[in-house]
C-alpha cells in the first residue's frame, strides 16, 4: 500500500479540467496534481447543457456564478422540451421543478389524477413553477429564490475557465503528447507517462480523461466495454453553431426526427445545434443535409461529425487508474447527464480518496456505486425510446418493439398498473422527472393511489386552484430570461 501523493490527469477538456479543479481546490494542500494536455485530446462534447447538480459542483468549489456565466457565454436552463417523441406533433417539458405538493402517503400526481377523473385539474404542468416559467420564457433567481435550474454553456470556454481556476489553486499543466504508458511488471499498476518530448511524468493515481480513445483505461489496461447499443443505437452526432434567432428560451429543445433526434441549446452569443442519429438508418451526408435544413439562424461553423458508442467500461477504477468523462463510457446527450457523471465521479473520488494506498476494496466499492448510477441513467434515457408510438420509420418501430432491461420493465409496469414512480437512494432522477416523462410519452396509468378521495370535490378544487393561481401569479411577475440575464450580468 503505497500512499497516494501524486495524481496525474491524462487529457484536458471539460472532464480533465473538472477533475483538476475539484482536486486542486479541495485536496490541493494534500496532493500534487499534474494535467497533461494536447490538441490530440481536446474537448469532444456533443452537448453544452447540464442538469442542476452542476450548481452543487460549483458550490463545492466556491465558483462565482456571474464570473462563470460571463466567461462561458452561459444561459439558464429550467428543463428540456421534448418534441415529436411519443407521436409526431407531441410536445412536453421535463422540468427540474417539483410538481405540486406531495406528502408521505403519495406524490402529488396521484391527487391530480383524482381530480382528472372528476373532470377538472387541467394540465399537470400548471402545478410546476419551473415548467410554467420555462413555457413563458421567464427566469429569475436570487440568494433566497426557490428555483431549481441548470445551465447551457460553451464547453470550450468552460474548459478554459476551469483551467484558470485549477492553475490558480496549484494544479500544474503540461503540454504534450503521451508516447508511452509505463507499468509495473508485477502489479500492472501504471507508474508513469512518457511524453514525445522525452519528459516522464510519474504518479501514484492516474485519471484517464482521454475521451473515447481510453488511452490508459482501455488501450493499456484492457478493461473491457459493456455495449448498450442494442438499447440505444444512435452512434453519431453532427454539431453546428448558428447565429442567435428568436426568443432566448430557458430550456433545451430535443426534437425527434425519423432516425434519432436533434438538439437546440441557446447561449448568449450563439445557438448550439446537433443531430443525433443511427448510422445504420441514416447516412452521414443525409444527416448533414437534414441538420442544415432544420436549424434556425445562419450557420457559423461547418457541421462537425462525432462518432460514439453507447455503453460503459467494465470498471471505472482499474488498478491505479480512474476513468472520468467519455473514456469511462457514454450515454447519448438526451438528458444532459454527461457532465454530471464526470463531476460526480471526481466528487466521489474526493470522498473515497485512497490516501493510505490503492486497494481492491476501495476500487470495487467505487465501481459498484458508479455501475448502479449509470445503469439508472441508462434506463431513464431508454424510456424515451421504448414508449414511442411512432410508426413512421423502421428506427422508431424497432425502438418501440425492443426488449428493455428488467429494471426498466419493473418501473413501466408499476406506473402503467398503479401510477407509482419512485426515486431510490442511488437514482439520479426524482419522482417528478419520471412522472413528467412517463406521462409525456403517453403512458397512462390504469389506476392510482386513492389519496384524492380523502378530500371532498370542493376541497380538491380549492387546493389545486390555489396552487395553480400562486404559480401563475409568480411567473407573470418574473422578467424574461433574456432581460434577467442582461441585468444580472451587468450588476
Amino acid at each position: 500500500m503505497q500512499p497516494v501523493k501524486k495524481v496525474v490527469i491524462a487529457g484536458g477538456g471539460t472532464a480533465g479540467w473538472c477533475a483538476a479543479a475539484a482536486l486542486s481546490k479541495l485536496l490541493g494542500t494534500l496532493i500534487d496534481i499534474t494535467l497533461i494536455e494536447s490538441e490530440e485530446i481536446g474537448i469532444v462534447g456533443v452537448g453544452e447543457a447540464t442538469i442542476p447538480t452542476a450548481r452543487t459542483f460549483h458550490h463545492f468549489l466556491g465558483i462565482d456564478e456571474r464570473a462563470f456565466l460571463k466567461a462561458t457565454n452561459a444561459t439558464y436552463k429550467l428543463g428540456i422540451a421534448f418534441e415529436n417523441w411519443a407521436r409526431d406533433g407531441d410536445r412536453y417539458i421535463h422540468s427540474f421543478g417539483e410538481i405540486g405538493k406531495s406528502n408521505w402517503m403519495a406524490p402529488f400526481h396521484h391527487v391530480w389524477m383524482a381530480a382528472r377523473d372528476k373532470g377538472f385539474g387541467g394540465d399537470l404542468g400548471d402545478y410546476c413553477f419551473e415548467l410554467r416559467a420555462a413555457e413563458e420564457g421567464k427566469f429569475f433567481t436570487s440568494d433566497t429564490a426557490r428555483i431549481n435550474y441548470a445551465y447551457h454553456f460553451d464547453a470550450v470556454l468552460y474548459g478554459r475557465f476551469l483551467r484558470q481556476f485549477s492553475e490558480a489553486h496549484g494544479a500544474r499543466r503540461i503540454e504534450g503528447r503521451i508516447r508511452e504508458v509505463r507499468q509495473d511488471a508485477d502489479t500492472g499498476f501504471i507508474t508513469a507517462l512518457a511524453l514525445e518530448s522525452g519528459e516522464v511524468i510519474d504518479g501514484d493515481l492516474f485519471i484517464d480523461c482521454t475521451g473515447f480513445k481510453g488511452l490508459l483505461i482501455e488501450e493499456t489496461l484492457k478493461t473491457g466495454f459493456e455495449d448498450w447499443s442494442h438499447w440505444l443505437p444512435t452512434d453519431r452526432a453532427l454539431a453546428v453553431q448558428t447565429a442567435p434567432s428568436g426568443r432566448l428560451d430557458p430550456y433545451t429543445r430535443a426534437i425527434a426526427h425519423g432516425e434519432g433526434w436533434r438538439w437546440r441549446i441557446p447561449l448568449q452569443n450563439r445557438v448550439g445545434n446537433g443531430l443525433v442519429y443511427a448510422s445504420g438508418h441514416l447516412s452521414d451526408e443525409a444527416a448533414r443535409e437534414r441538420l442544415l435544413s432544420l436549424v434556425d439562424g445562419e450557420p457559423l461553423t461547418e457541421p462537425r461529425l462525432i462518432r460514439y458508442r453507447t455503453g460503459r467500461r467494465n470498471k471505472i477504477w482499474n488498478k491505479n487508474c480512474l476513468t472520468v468523462g467519455l473514456s469511462s463510457g457514454f450515454i447519448e446527450p438526451l438528458e444532459s447527464t454527461s457532465i454530471h457523471l464526470f463531476q460526480i465521479a471526481v466528487t466521489r473520488l474526493i470522498q473515497m480518496f485512497p490516501f493510505g494506498g490503492i486497494t481492491e476494496a476501495v476500487s470495487d466499492h467505487y465501481n459498484e456505486i458508479a455501475r448502479r448510477e449509470i445503469e439508472k441513467v441508462r434506463d431513464f434515457v431508454i424510456l424515451h425510446y421504448k414508449l414511442t408510438q411512432r410508426d413512421d420509420t423502421a428506427f422508431w418501430r424497432e425502438r418501440r418493439e425492443m426488449s428493455v432491461p428488467d429494471s426498466l420493465t419493473e418501473r413501466l409496469e408499476m406506473f402503467r398498473e398503479h401510477g407509482h414512480a419512485w426515486q431510490a437512494a442511488d437514482d439520479l432522477f426524482r419522482v417528478d422527472s419520471w412522472v413528467q416523462v412517463l406521462l409525456g410519452q403517453r403512458l397512462e396509468p390504469q389506476s392510482h393511489h386513492a389519496i384524492g378521495q380523502l378530500m371532498s370535490e370542493a376541497q380538491l378544487r380549492q387546493a389545486l386552484d390555489g396552487l395553480k393561481t400562486n404559480i401563475a401569479r409568480t411567473v407573470d411577475a418574473m422578467p424574461t430570461h433574456d432581460a434577467f440575464l442582461k441585468s444580472y450580468l451587468a450588476a
